[in-house]
């Protein structure tokens, strides 16, 4: 597989689009679940395949009743429920192109997005995504209908379309609908979070999907169909579309949609996902979960960290190729019987056959971690520019490494340090913007990252950084400001932090309280106001973080330590002033929200 090219990959999947990877699957898997959900806490609900492609064939049918074609865009604001898939594979399957807005966008954000795709029929959820839409609606002259899922009391104004009527027409056909569409056909476009500027619009056609498809699935180390999926990233990201979506309908595996990422924990005790994807949050969140269970109880806690550290052991050997001791072996064997067994049980991962972290860097005491408890966890790398994938390594993960490159991807690193890659995954450019095309993809096709990496011997990328967002202090050094951030958001207190320094004579940090964590915390060391303000000025959490930073200081040049930092008493949610909805920073948000702040540190 380390052979093959790109031109080798595009040829297998020649002719190849979403829809007919959808109708080889739901003829192979008609009676197999494709998507469940849950009802009550106790009930659960679910399609098999060939009754999700009576409905999606359904809608499809009402899209061309509504004059929506081939080439037509929709934009869709829709939890992660099963309408979302028959939403989205109806459009596909009259050749039209469907576009996900965050359901978290403001009706300015909604107006911007449906006019720039010239969006002609929207579909939304409820009632308060449709308000969203009325209210701009007179800016959108290209937006000619608007679907409503849930209106039980048929609310909505005159000239709204009830999606339970639409699903009444009679289907098209699922085999000659699966041809309306050609490979080089946009099969989605996802606009990115908008860290700098407006969102620029990511094209991605069925061929970019479909290679990236076959590409990535030749190195999984599991076979995908029935495997169990848990969707609760916005489907607005290109993770979650990739993975509960195109992969789903690529391999016919069982997705379970959770509307709410805060119900995640729940959901994993509940489906026992046997793939399960997170952002480096969503990690450490379960790291903090896990060591608060066992930190209720000192001798449980003592007895827990050195069956941590036989875990450890046992990875340590794993990276260096060598054969467990005999005492080793013992030690692991000891911490496998009589506490991983039982944790991964316990948090819904004892079946996980694959588990994945990307988006963002994540600490490497919490990759360490999870990798101890026997949990098969590995970084991978992408971009939206890159239909989501461009490294993974399932079975021999390197600690600080994103993996290597995925079978037809090239990568190399350019004179100035940044990561570039080509193959048949990356897109064809940004909707209406040839110029910050011409940016992104050269000449040649190669795909500048704007990260910063290295690559080793065996073909290992490691990211240092955004290009743009390496720190340059006063001093001229260059700084990566994520392995810092990383490495403090290793103490369970703290859920964010944003490292500043460009052009100071010294770093500082802003400090954001985990909201979880923080009050049990604060509990159990006898404090009773546990409000987050009231934490961030309390004397104790103080002292506790002067010593944690301290300590996490010590890993790090001169240069690189934290001199001065700051508690901000309230909490960074997604898609705000501080956040991309995957828990990214908006540093230039943060650098204004914050100006005083800052200035304090400095002054």
């Amino acid at each position: 597989m380390a052979n093959l090219t790109s031109d080798d990959i595009s040829r297998e999947v020649a002719g190849r689009t979403v829809p007919t990877l959808f109708a080889a699957t739901v003829a192979e898997r008609a009676d197999a679940t494709a998507l469940r959900w849950q009802i009550t806490t106790e009930a659960w609900d679910g399609w098999t395949w060939a009754q999700y492609a009576d409905r999606a064939c359904r809608f499809a049918a009402s899209l061309a009743q509504l004059g929506i074609g081939r080439g037509d865009r929709i934009v869709l604001m829709i939890r992660n429920r099963a309408e979302f898939h028959v939403a989205d594979m109806g459009a596909l399957l009259v050749g039209a192109t469907p576009v996900s807005i965050y359901n978290s966008s403001a009706p300015d954000q909604v107006r911007y997005l449906a006019g720039h795709c010239d969006a002609k029929l929207a579909v939304v959820e409820d009632l308060a995504f449709l308000e969203r839409i009325i209210k701009v609606r007179a800016d959108l002259p290209e937006l000619r209908h608007v679907v409503v899922i849930d209106d039980p009391h048929e609310l909505a104004e005159a000239g709204t379309h009830r999606w339970v009527d639409l699903l009444g027409a009679g289907p098209v056909d699922l085999e000659s609908a699966a041809h309306v569409a050609s490979p080089d056909d946009l099969a989605t476009i996802v606009y990115t979070s908008g860290t700098t500027g407006p969102p620029k619009g990511a094209m991605l056609t069925h061929a970019n999907l479909a290679w990236l498809d076959a590409s990535g699935t030749k190195v999984m180390p599991i076979d995908l169909p029935g495997a169990r999926f848990i969707s609760y990233l916005p489907m607005a990201h290109v993770l979650e579309r990739l993975l509960s979506h195109y992969m789903h309908v690529g391999h016919g595996t069982e997705v379970t949609t959770c509307p709410d990422p805060g119900l995640l924990a729940a959901y994993l005790g509940q489906v026992r996902p046997t793939v399960f994807v997170g952002v480096p949050r969503v990690w450490e969140k379960l790291y903090a979960g896990i060591w608060a269970m066992a930190g209720a109880d000192p001798e449980r806690a003592a007895d827990f960290g050195r069956a941590v550290a036989a875990g450890k052991a046992r990875e340590r050997a794993r990276v260096e190729g060598r054969e467990l001791t005999d005492d080793e072996r013992a030690a692991w064997e000891r911490a496998e019987a009589e506490a991983f067994s039982l944790v991964r049980m316990l948090v819904g991962l004892d079946e996980c056959q694959i588990a994945v972290t990307g988006a963002a860097p994540i600490a490497p005491e919490t990759f360490d971690f999870f990798r101890a408890l026997g949990i098969p966890l590995s970084e991978g790398y992408g971009m939206t520019e890159s239909s989501g994938v461009i490294t993974n390594e399932y079975v021999d993960p390197r600690p600080g490494s994103v993996g290597r490159a995925l079978p037809g991807v090239e990568l190399r690193i350019a004179d100035d340090g940044e990561v570039l890659a080509r193959g048949g995954n990356v897109f064809p450019g940004y909707l209406h913007d040839p110029e910050k095309t011409a940016e992104t993809v050269d000449d040649e096709g190669w795909l500048h990252t704007g990260d910063v990496g290295t690559l080793d011997d065996e073909g290992y990328l490691r990211i240092v950084d955004r290009k743009k967002e390496l720190i340059i202090t006063a001093g001229g050094k260059n700084i990566s400001p994520a392995n810092i951030e990383a490495a403090l958001k290793e103490h369970p207190l703290i859920g964010q932090v944003a490292v500043i320094g460009d052009n100071r004579p010294f770093l500082s940090a802003l400090v954001v309280l985990d909201p979880d964590v923080s009050p049990g915390w604060a509990a159990s060391h006898g404090i009773e106001d546990t409000d987050l303000a009231a934490l961030a000025a309390h004397p104790e959490v103080r002292a506790e973080l002067d010593r944690f930073v301290a300590e996490a200081n010590a890993r790090f040049s001169r240069v690189e330590q934290i001199k001065r930092y700051t508690i901000l008493g309230e909490e960074w949610q997604p898609d705000s002033v501080e956040l991309t909805p995957t828990m990214k920073l908006k540093r230039r948000g943060i650098a204004e929200k914050y100006a005083d702040h800052i200035t304090e540190l400095y002054t």
